[in-house]
């Protein structure tokens, strides 16, 4: 890749219905955040982006349920969220506010009005769930019922557990989510995309996009059993409003919107991104970013790149249950960090992130991933400084490092590390438990020659022996604060603080290098790593 190409990164907007929680940190924000750091420590181009899904039908149903409007829900949970990526180091380059940013409900319009006029979007007339005491067609969060391919319990337009689409009308059993009346099916009227004309398309697009297996197979089952047409609009009064003449009182379905939303992200002013994104999601929006944006990407503009790659996280399980905010099954983002601090938060949700299966999430996690940063990372740097401040006074001395003929093994050994830990940084391999456990065997390392070599000061000649081991266990040290700072970049950063490096420095074998001779070592007043 050339100094000047950029790396778009985008995480899916969160819904704020409710605060993130722990599992939302497990999933996409923590993991694009490690690709950011990585890529522009290879002094590569960034823009990491996301946004707020303000318009997702689960606010206003959620401010029902407490009684609140659905703009009050927005706005302190979307406070809540930004705050929680502040604090656990997700740093974004650009995020999109729907209801603040300015022409943002035009372009989303425009985008509508234009794949209407050249006959992309069509009306239909199907059936539709109406709750009669509510007096209210029910969608999406209005409505739950079973999932017409798989069975089980489901939104509408969604299916959580199988990721497949639905038409809210051919739910199994309907019921109005707000009072828990059985809806009634009356015919509607709204403005459908058919993903039929697509399909060769994104056949192709599939075929030469990385992504798991997962959802290779949706994507694959889907175009096996037809591809379906998809309802674009719905009668509701919470979102951006329809265009459309005699569709005026409905509200643009929200994954449309967030179609035109993505390219807002990438190029506010010019809405057509030069490089296709890096998308990280959830399994339960694998169809809308593999199937639905897509089409909609090749409809408004058949030359735009469409996504480089997709890395996708299956359900974080709390205590054997889904992480869910509607149903406040969770723990809190912000009361998770209040309790571990960024570095645990990050080393457990990256060290368990649920990459190809579900992983399981319990409330002691977070103690005992700080506890291990204490017990084995802290504690092998606080013994390696000691033992510095005995020897030089806590100066880096000048012998290079060395250990009877151990040094070599192990310089070798951290150095083909260093080549796996590259590739799990990567798009192409990424994954941050192989990293997480790549960086757990750099300290293990760094633990065990210091233990071996420390028996050189015992030999009657062996000081500058002890010392180059002692050099040896710095360049350890001063490669775990370049190759950690990914994962862990608050104590990745003090590290090379107290070593005397520029934090901002690669993921390559390089950084396996003692400080120079004469360094002062300035260890940071409680723990490195984990507080």
């Amino acid at each position: 890749m050339s100094a000047s190409t950029l790396t778009w990164i985008t995480a899916t907007p969160p819904t704020p219905n409710g605060e993130l929680h722990v599992g939302h940190m497990a999933g996409p924000y923590l993991a694009a955040d490690v690709l950011r750091r990585f890529t522009l420590a290879e002094r590569e181009r960034v823009l990491m982006t996301s946004g707020l899904d303000d318009h997702q039908s689960y606010v206003a149903v959620r401010g029902e349920l407490d009684g609140h409007t659905g703009e009050e829900v927005a706005d302190i949970n979307g406070e809540r969220i930004t705050r929680g990526w502040e604090l656990a180091g997700a740093d974004f380059d650009r995020l999109i506010a729907p209801r603040r940013d300015p022409g943002y409900a035009e372009f989303v319009q425009a985008f509508f009005q234009k794949l209407y006029d050249t006959g992309v979007l069509v009306p239909r007339t199907r059936p539709l769930p109406y709750c009669a005491p509510c007096d209210r067609w029910l969608y999406e969060a209005y409505v739950s019922g079973g999932c017409p391919h798989c069975g089980s319990g489901s939104s509408g337009n969604a299916c959580e557990p199988c990721g497949r689409p639905n038409d809210c009308g051919d739910l199994i059993d309907p019921h109005c989510v707000v009072c828990g009346a059985t809806a009634e099916l009356r015919p509607q009227t709204r403005l459908y995309l058919p993903l039929a004309p697509f399909a060769d398309r994104l056949a192709r697009f599939w075929r030469d996009t990385p992504m798991p297996p997962h959802l290779r197979a949706l994507c694959e089952r889907m175009l096996g059993d037809g591809m379906p047409e998809i309802a674009v609009s719905h009668p509701s009064e919470w979102g951006v409003p329809v265009t459309v003449p005699g569709f005026e009182d409905q509200r643009i379905f929200v994954w449309f919107e967030m179609a035109p939303g993505y390219l807002l992200q990438c190029d506010p002013d010019s809405a057509r991104p030069g490089v296709g994104p890096v998308q990280f999601f959830g399994f339960d929006n694998g169809y809308f970013h593999a199937v639905l944006f897509p089409a909609l990407f090749m409809a408004w503009d058949p030359e735009m790149p469409l996504a480089r790659a997709f890395v996708v996280n299956e359900f974080y399980r709390l205590e054997g249950k889904k992480f869910s905010t509607s149903r406040r099954h969770a723990v809190w983002a912000l009361e998770a960090l209040k309790e571990g601090g960024a570095d645990a938060l990050r080393f457990h949700v990256l060290r368990d992130r649920p990459n190809g299966r579900q992983t399981n999430f319990s409330r002691g996690d977070l103690v005992r991933a700080r506890e291990h940063l204490d017990t084995v990372w802290n504690d092998w740097l606080n013994r390696l400084v000691q033992a510095l401040r005995a020897e030089t006074g806590g100066v880096v001395p000048a012998q290079r490092p060395a250990g009877a003929g151990g040094w070599d093994l192990l310089e070798a050994r951290l150095t083909r590390l260093c080549g796996e830990l590259r590739e799990a940084y990567s798009v192409e391999g990424f994954d941050t438990r192989r990293a997480v456990d790549l960086l757990d065997e750099v300290v293990r390392c760094g633990v065990d020659f210091g233990h071996v070599h420390s028996h050189e000061r015992e030999r009657p000649a062996g000081r500058d022996a002890y010392r180059a081991a002692l050099s040896g266990e710095l360049a350890v040290a001063s490669a775990l604060a370049a190759w950690a700072a990914p994962v862990v970049p608050v104590g990745a950063a003090r590290l090379s603080e107290a070593l005397g490096w520029d934090p901002a420095r690669r993921v390559d074998a390089a950084a396996l290098a003692p400080p120079p001779a004469g360094t002062v070592l300035t260890l940071p007043d409680g723990p490195v790593f984990g507080s």
